[in-house]
């Protein structure tokens, strides 16, 4: 990526880490790099090209968080690793997230090719790789989307109430970590069975 490019993103993913999806515009992105308007062009196209550039830069800190070279790992731990580099990135960066739901990366999205790969890896058969792709990849967004925006019920909504020793919100974020880690493993378990009876 050209480091012109990658500044102005930088600037735009830090604005909407700032003030929200909302707050950004060309003009906005603009004064950050201090440059005009007409100027960011060049570089990053319209503000549907800027949002596109969202979506890579996104892909390009999951792939980072995720690692470079998680093969010699097992299946099982790097599906564990993706979830979590997933949720570490929407929480990372909460206004922009969504955009990973909501828009498709011009580029292709890295978390299906991470994804795909894992599930090949574990034995899926081919013909079966693509339908537990888009399960998978919809569980990760969706949940991940639905916390930070709020969507989703808290864990500790059923939740006996917290002891009076410990920070409530850390014991709410120790709950839903718990819970998010016990999905994982639900993943697993639905690749182990695939495997097992296709």
């Amino acid at each position: 990526m050209d480091d012109k490019r990658r500044l102005i993103l930088d600037q735009a993913l830090a604005l909407v880490d700032e003030r929200g999806l909302g707050a950004m515009s060309m003009r906005a992105v603009a004064e950050r790099v201090g440059l005009t308007s007409m100027a960011l062009y060049p570089y990053v196209g319209g503000k549907d090209a800027l949002l596109d550039g969202l979506v890579d830069l996104l892909h390009l800190e999951l792939g980072d968080r995720y690692g470079t070279d998680p093969a010699d790992i097992d299946w099982r731990d790097r599906l564990r690793a993706l979830g979590r580099a997933v949720r570490a990135l929407s929480r990372r960066h909460p206004g922009a997230y969504p955009l990973l739901l909501n828009r498709p990366s011009p580029g292709g999205s890295w978390l299906i090719a991470a994804l795909r790969a894992t599930l090949h890896d574990a034995g899926v058969p081919g013909a079966h790789v693509p339908r537990l792709t888009r399960m998978i990849c919809a569980f990760l967004l969706g949940y991940t989307t639905g916390e930070v925006t709020g969507g989703l019920p808290g864990a500790t909504d059923q939740s006996p109430p917290p002891e009076e020793t410990k920070n409530p919100e850390e014991l709410g974020e120790q709950a839903a970590s718990a819970e998010f880690d016990a999905d994982l493993e639900d993943l697993v378990r639905l690749v182990e069975v695939t495997v097992r009876v296709v």
